[in-house]
């Protein structure tokens, strides 16, 4: 009999193939579909792109949680210091409290690098908190140094010699409209904040420079030139001289001001146990405190400041209790002693590890050709204060002191819990004030006319 279908025959022996039925297509999720989203991948990525966001993700995640973390700190502190914001003057011609921040270049770098640190983990407790301050800023080795000996001498000369003119500053112009004005000082402790080993150590310098340093400047030594041989070259024309004569006028006409010149120390680290003390030297000095400024240049220490990029949440807590410390003023200590050396030696020292090896390269005297026969006139080299040895005076040492964070006060700052919305980034933010946009447009009543109470007879 023949076969009824006979399309379901087996195929000959002798083709080699068999017949599959194509497999159908994978049912897509409707909610997708609808969505005109194509169907979700069935397998895992390959091995080289999941080790690619593994590491993608890891890093994004603790930038994401140390910025966070961060911002969580200062906002801590901020909330701290914020009541002192709200304390009232009593009188309106009284000068407020006035804190003094010491900034300078770090070694092997600008100044900008010192007030970007100072703006994002200091400026915003100082601002927080309601305080004045001004700046005393350098931009090279020594800076400081003359700028805090400066300021002492002046008070100074003040006592001891009251019948001597002070040249007219800015400073002196100001002081001299408010005792005309009658305006009282602020009697209470003001405080300095010096940022970085570089500053501390000038500051040091500048204070023992202005207590125990004589009132005049030191007298230099004359300067020592040499002949300077004839030009044995034969004069030029008489049609071309009126013409370098016009160039060089115009040279020195487009030349701008030069910045004044570091004014020489006035004594030195030798001369500090045969000084005296001044009569009015006070029994305590304004209080000082040293803020870390970790900054370290060079490809080979990347690792170092990946380390530090990654735990700036520590360093944002660190430096926020040291200025809630300085903006409080409830409570200041004398600076220790250990091992027969002082506690101001000892502060920020690990940050010497970070400077640049050109600090600690002795300085070589300038070459002179062979042409050139006439000498420079000589000049006494400038003090190198960031590799030299912190020398301390026993005398101004125990006179000197330090803010610390009362028990209270960290107590507070422990159950302070800052709000999410101070500490979220641009995304959620953004999610955040739309959520809020929303909701307050659906909930919020249409505005009326204000007619007052119908009812009342008024």
């Amino acid at each position: 009999m023949a076969e009824l279908n006979p399309s379901a025959q087996q195929p000959a022996a002798g083709t080699g193939a068999t017949y599959k039925a194509p497999t159908p297509k994978p049912k897509q999720n409707p909610a997708l579909r609808m969505m005109g989203l194509p169907n979700l991948p069935r397998k895992l990525p390959s091995r080289n792109w999941l080790i690619f966001w593994a590491i993608t993700g890891s890093i994004s995640a603790a930038i994401i949680y140390d910025k966070r973390e961060k911002k969580r700190a200062t906002a801590k502190w901020k909330h701290v210091v914020a009541p002192l914001a709200k304390d009232i003057i009593p009188s309106a011609s009284q000068l407020p409290r006035k804190l003094t921040i010491y900034l300078e270049a770090p070694p092997g770098d600008g100044l900008r690098i010192a007030q970007d640190h100072f703006i994002e983990y200091a400026k915003p407790v100082l601002a927080a908190s309601g305080l004045d301050w001004e700046f005393v800023q350098g931009r090279q080795q020594g800076d400081v140094r003359a700028a805090v000996a400066e300021k002492i001498r002046r008070e100074r000369r003040k006592h001891e010699r009251p019948d001597e003119e002070d040249l007219q500053t800015d400073e002196a112009i100001t002081e001299s409209l408010r005792k005309k004005n009658q305006v009282p000082e602020y009697e209470g402790v003001k405080g300095d904040i010096i940022f970085g080993r570089h500053t501390w150590k000038e500051y040091i310098r500048g204070l023992h420079e202005g207590w125990l340093g004589p009132l005049d400047p030191p007298v230099k030594p004359e300067p020592i030139t040499e002949p300077v041989e004839a030009d044995s070259k034969t004069p030029k024309a008489e049609g071309e001289q009126p013409e370098e004569k016009k160039e060089g006028k115009k040279e020195e006409e487009e030349k701008k001001p030069e910045r004044p010149p570091q004014p020489l120390p006035y004594n030195t680290t030798a001369d500090y146990s045969i000084a005296n003390l001044p009569p009015q030297i006070p029994a305590e000095f304004s209080p000082a405190n040293p803020i870390p400024l970790p900054h370290r240049l060079g490809f080979r220490h990347t690792l170092v400041r990946l380390n530090r990029f990654f735990n700036r949440r520590k360093l944002a807590d660190e430096i926020g209790r040291e200025v809630a410390a300085v903006c409080f003023a409830n409570s200041s200590r004398e600076w220790r002693e250990a091992d027969g050396q002082y506690e101001q030696e000892l502060v920020l020292r690990h940050e010497e590890k970070d400077w640049v090896k050109s600090v600690w390269k002795p300085e070589e005297p300038p070459k002179q050709d062979d042409d050139n026969t006439a000498a420079a006139p000589t000049e006494p080299p400038k003090e190198k204060i960031w590799p030299a040895t912190m020398v301390v005076d026993p005398r101004l040492a125990q006179r000197m002191r330090r803010f610390e964070i009362a028990p209270e006060d960290e107590a507070r700052a422990s159950q302070i819990k800052v709000p999410e919305a101070e500490i979220e980034g641009w995304i959620k933010g953004s999610f955040r004030s739309l959520w809020n946009y929303t909701v307050e447009s659906v909930t919020a009543k249409p505005m009326k006319p204000n007619v007052g109470n119908v009812d009342s007879d008024e």
